[in-house]
């Protein structure tokens, strides 16, 4: 057998974006303009982490905020418009056929947009341990924060209350991920819990522009 049979293969990564006016409004304690700019801020840590993945060929980003779409584009995702809106699992089926209409030999994986910790070798890790179909758990243990469909797997999305359990029941592999691939922000305990991690460079300065930055070294990476 070649070395070429052991590559890895490549993937293509489709990141939902909610429209700001709705996104992260348990954040709203800290003020609309603090939410809007967290939320966005998440996503944009998220795709740069992908980008920056050895393994993933693009991102996708499936959103109808057109301020996120330029943004988003301006860090290296593709964008496109939330089709055929009708919630979040017709709109990844969407990302991942778009992608494989343009590549048919990639892997697709669904990450979502609140993952302000996300490392790209947390991503690089998980995805060369997809055989077929695997989930990962958020940090509260039923949610979804990756599915993953390795080249020749349909993704099958079923997000929404008790995601973790339908993607199992559905045959997805269960996969151990690493703190900041499960550390999903929805609440601000969740966000200090995300800042104790380390976060990207996003929502580090957005963290810092509203008084929520720690000390150098106590829960911010480096851009």
């Amino acid at each position: 057998m070649s070395a070429v049979d052991h590559d890895p293969p490549r993937w293509g990564v489709v990141v939902p974006v909610k429209h700001r006016d709705v996104a992260k409004s348990r954040l709203a304690v800290l003020g609309d303009a603090g939410r809007r700019a967290l939320a966005l801020a998440f996503a944009q840590d998220v795709v740069l982490a992908a980008l920056a993945c050895a393994d993933v060929a693009r991102v996708l980003v499936v959103t109808d905020d057109q301020d996120a779409a330029r943004a988003l584009h301006d860090v290296g995702a593709s964008v496109v418009p939330d089709d055929p809106r009708a919630g979040l699992n017709p709109a990844l089926a969407h990302g991942g056929a778009m992608l494989r209409a343009d590549d048919p030999s990639l892997g697709v994986a669904a990450v979502s947009a609140d993952l302000p910790a996300l490392r790209p070798d947390d991503l690089t890790g998980v995805l060369r341990r997809v055989r077929h179909r695997a989930v990962v758990a958020d940090a509260a243990g039923t949610g979804t924060t990756l599915l993953a469909a390795a080249p020749g797997c349909e993704l099958l999305p079923s997000y929404g209350e008790q995601s973790l359990a339908r993607h199992l029941a559905s045959g997805a592999a269960p996969l151990d991920g690493p703190p900041g691939l499960r550390r999903d922000v929805d609440t601000p305990d969740d966000l200090d819990a995300a800042l104790a991690l380390g976060v990207g460079p996003r929502t580090a300065a957005a963290c810092a522009r509203l008084g929520l930055a720690r000390p150098p070294g106590q829960g911010t990476m480096q851009p």
